[in-house]
């Protein structure tokens, strides 16, 4: 189904009629709502405007549209800032950050958690039981703006707090946990412990690791006393939560467990450039497209954060404002993002936005029309995909032979103590995920310690902290175990295990990590199974007691290590290495691989298979032959798609 973000607060009533009549045209059932409105519901403390938003609901329900109700808590109004001020956030360089934008609060504000019940409340009560209030997003994009850490007296008091239930109120364990001998940094009591920034040096790493999960846990509270205020005051409704592509400063996994199903805002353009600038890398062949791994790695992703279910609250229709540069995406492009996100099993896709605005910080941020309604080219393809989906039902989940384990914490893991230029988590995990997709592979994104039945080959790029829980897991199973890189290389406690790396795995894969080291600017060459890649950023010196060693360096030190079923890969890996040995390990596993041309990819769901060309040049793929083609032609054109039926794998 189709969706898109509306604001009739920022054209009044008087043209709601008139776009809902536009939109039920276009094919649209779901239109999200409110997100922003605080100041325009509540115009000063207890004085409220509801004539706007009753009407713009009375509308929907006329015209058979569902909407999306936001709580307006991203955006605290001005006369709330002024008679609290310490509601807003302070960043990691002791200053406050400001009214006059949005995001402008502390997620550990007891003051402002209480005005959230009230507004929330007070909203929920009225429209919790409309009939045309079909669900509930909770605030909007957690985190943006790089808000979930905040380092404001209420921060500190909340991680004092904290640190003194997870220790058991002994400040001599947290000591011993922190390594605080070191530096001279003991501590006498709980409430001696500052926030972790504005340190001469690194901060610990230990006592930074404690305040990620203090700050991912007072996301994940934020949200929660959100939703058990409209699960009771609005029964029957779903409730879910704006994810954003590449963000990693909170658990999504835990605060998921609140919602119904996840949803995330895909801005292809934008994310694919700020990525590859992250890696350093200047040329983008997929400028006005978008590339197909970094949207299919968050599609993936989140349907695993909503075990299984997911949206797309937010889909790019035209060019953004805050990317590096802003193209206009290439013809067909809004049309192949729809239909790949329902390749990747979501089940609406709601674009942004329905008209785009003239006034404010997003005026340069273009919708499905132009601020005089005019319809943009993303307008066009969106009916085209209404059309379409006239004549192909998707409603089976995506089933996958392959998943891979992702872990926010060693996301943070990575950020604290890198060790060198390029050592992060997303791009590794990025090589590992892309060349499964290269093989033409569906692939499930997983937490730490999920169940692994059913998969014939399990992928980890890195776990940094294993718990008993999680190695119980990969004991259990039997197909093919990939591990990478600093896995098992800290304890819960940012400590270098007292067994050496890979600490807990070494019941699995009997190795030990001697040193390590990240490697700038120099290349070093792997050997494996005839073939020569370089290697850059990172590898390790691993003794393999008692395992085999399957590939080497040329300067003799070890690279891969196999015991039994599981592998460990003691290097940063590259794309080309990573296709060759994942196609060698699906061979293995009894997992059928395509290599997909460079841009091309394809997705099953159910019966169907979708092919997706990201380039500029026609593709002329080759399908089996006995296979019945519902949409498009083998000669795939730029930036288009091919959806056929297989009967029988």
């Amino acid at each position: 189904m189709l969706g898109v973000c509306y604001y009739p607060e920022h054209w009044g009533t008087e043209k709601v009629e008139e776009d809902f009549r536009r939109m039920k045209e276009l094919g649209i059932e779901y239109v999200r709502i409110g997100e922003f409105a605080w100041s325009r519901i509540e115009s000063e403390r207890g004085k409220f405007n509801w004539d706007w938003l009753d009407k713009t609901l009375e509308l929907a329900e006329k015209m058979g549209l569902k909407i999306v109700l936001g709580t307006p808590t991203a955006t605290p109004p001005k006369w709330l800032i002024d008679e609290h001020p310490e509601i807003l956030p302070v960043d990691k360089d002791g200053r406050v950050k400001n009214f006059g934008s949005r995001r402008h609060y502390c997620f550990s504000s007891p003051v402002y958690r209480e005005e959230v019940k009230r507004i929330v409340t007070i909203i929920v009560k009225r429209y919790g039981k409309h009939p045309a209030v079909a669900g509930w997003q909770t605030d909007n994009e957690y985190g943006c703006h790089d808000t979930v850490r905040c380092y404001c007296p209420r921060c500190k008091k909340a991680f004092q707090k904290w640190l003194e239930r997870k220790y058991e109120g002994d400040i001599k364990k947290l000591n011993e946990a922190w390594g605080t001998v070191f530096w001279s940094q003991e501590y006498r009591s709980f409430d001696e412990i500052e926030l972790p920034n504005l340190t001469p040096a690194d901060p610990n790493p230990s006592h930074l690791l404690d305040y990620y999960r203090l700050a991912s846990d007072q996301v994940v509270e934020f949200n929660k006393l959100q939703v058990e205020i409209i699960r009771e005051y609005s029964p029957g409704r779903f409730i879910t939560h704006n994810f954003m592509s590449g963000f990693t400063d909170f658990d999504h996994y835990k605060l998921s467990k609140d919602l119904d199903f996840a949803t995330w805002d895909n801005y292809p353009l934008g994310h694919t450039l700020v990525f590859l600038r992250m890696k350093g890398e200047t040329k983008n062949p997929f400028d006005r497209v978008g590339h197909p791994d970094i949207i299919s790695f968050s599609h993936d992703l989140y349907r695993g954060v909503g075990r299984g279910r997911f949206w797309v609250m937010e889909q790019q229709a035209g060019p953004v404002n805050w990317a590096p540069y802003n193209l206009w995406p290439a013809k067909g492009a809004v049309r192949l993002w729809t239909w790949q996100a329902f390749a990747h099993g979501a089940e609406v896709v709601s674009y942004f936005r329905w008209r785009q605005a003239p006034f404010a910080q997003e005026q340069m941020h273009s919708g499905l029309l132009a601020p005089d309604s005019a319809p943009y080219p993303g307008y066009h393809e969106v009916k085209q995909v209404f059309e379409e989906l006239k004549n192909i039902d998707i409603n089976e989940p995506v089933e996958s032979e392959v998943a891979l384990v992702f872990d926010y914490e060693t996301a943070w893991v990575f950020s604290i103590q890198p060790h060198g230029e390029g050592v992060n988590y997303i791009d590794l995990v990025f090589r590992f995920y892309s060349a499964l997709r290269r093989l033409g592979l569906n692939v499930d994104i997983v937490p730490p310690g999920s169940s692994l039945d059913g998969y014939k080959m399990i992928v980890v790029p890195s776990l940094a902290i294993v718990k008993e829980e999680v190695l119980d897991t990969f004991k259990k199973y039997d197909g093919l175990l990939v591990l990478g890189p600093r896995s098992g290389s800290k304890t819960e406690t940012f400590q270098i295990p007292p067994e050496m790396p890979p600490g807990l795995l070494k019941e699995i894969i009997p190795v030990e990590v001697r040193q390590v080291e990240s490697l700038g600017d120099n290349v070093e060459t792997l050997v494996w199974n005839g073939k020569e890649y370089p290697v850059s950023i990172w590898r390790e010196d691993v003794d393999p007691t008692i395992t085999e060693v399957i590939a080497r360096f040329k300067d003799g030190f070890g690279a891969i290590f196999r015991k039994e079923n599981v592998f460990y890969l003691a290097f940063w890996p590259n794309g080309d290495f990573l296709v060759d040995f994942f196609e060698a390990l699906s061979k293995e596993s009894g997992i059928e691989t395509k290599r997909m041309p460079e841009g091309v990819r394809i997705q099953r769901r159910g019966e169907y298979v979708f092919s997706f060309n990201f380039t500029s040049e026609e593709v002329d793929l080759e399908i089996p032959t006995k296979v019945q083609i519902v949409l498009g032609d083998q000669k795939i054109p730029p930036y288009g798609l091919l959806i056929w039926k297989e009967n029988e794998r």
